[in-house]
This record gives structure tokens, sequence and C-alpha cells, in this order.
């Protein structure tokens, strides 16, 4: 299993960055991996909404497990060669808000095999996400 996870400081209001991040068409916007992301079932961000996104090598349907606004969403996506659980949570601050993201990957059957390699590529592509969210939502990293 891989994981990665990061704080961004924003001076958005707390409900403008969840609405931004709950809505996984905004997925290509800041994630440089992600190529295209469309939501395919329902019409707006909310438990049960889907979304196709496409990266270099696959395409992933995330389905949204949880969905409480403005605090936090989960995400989910899985295929027979792996699961990817994403969590969102939205903290208001003084000076706007902080908004955690939890990422977790986990590759499946004998694929596990290689989960420590998965580890440290996820790291790496992580931190161009989390450099990206921070741009997106006009803030900084501050974990």
């Amino acid at each position: 299993m891989a994981r990665y996870t990061t704080t961004i400081a924003s001076p958005w209001p707390a409900e403008k960055a969840f609405d931004y991040m709950a809505d996984l068409r905004n997925f290509e916007a800041w994630d440089p991996g992600v190529k295209a992301s469309k939501m395919t079932t329902g019409s707006a961000p909310g438990v049960d909404t889907a979304y196709d996104v496409t990266t270099a090598l696959t395409t992933l349907t995330y389905v949204t497990k949880e969905y409480s606004p403005p605090n936090r969403t989960v995400a989910e996506a899985n295929t027979p060669l792996l699961h990817s659980y994403d969590i969102i949570e939205v903290t208001e601050t003084a000076e706007g808000c902080e908004v955690f993201y939890d990422a977790e990957l986990t590759l499946n059957g004998p694929l596990g095999i290689a989960d420590p390699l998965l580890r440290v590529a996820f790291n790496r592509i992580g931190d161009k996400a989390a450099a990206g969210m921070a741009d997106a939502l006009q803030g900084t990293k501050i974990q």
C-alpha cells in the first residue's frame, strides 16, 4: 500500500475550497498526473456521484462514498489491478481554511509484491499533485 498525505493552507472560505475539491472534475486542473476527469453518474457532487479519471496509464472510475459539506468527502476507485481511496477534509481557520488530502493506493492480487516500488513513485506523484493543489487553492503546503 502507498499513502500520501498533505495539508494546504488556503485563504479561501471552507465552503469554496470544499466545493472545488469535492468536484473531482477539477482533478485535471490541479493534479498534473490527471489527463481528464468527467462526471459519469449524477448531476452534481454528492454520494454515489461517479467520475472517470484518466491518467497516463489508465482510467479509474471514482465513486463518492461520503459527502459532508463543507468538511469531508471520500472517493474510491476499484479495478482488478488497484484500489484507490481518497479522503478530503476541509477545516475553517481564521485566515481561510486548511485542506487535508489523504490518498491511499493499493495494488491488488499478485501486483501487491510491487507495493514498495509503488510507495516511492506515489510520493513523487503526490508531491506534484500537492504543489498543483496549493496553486489552485491559492495557498501554501504546510504538510
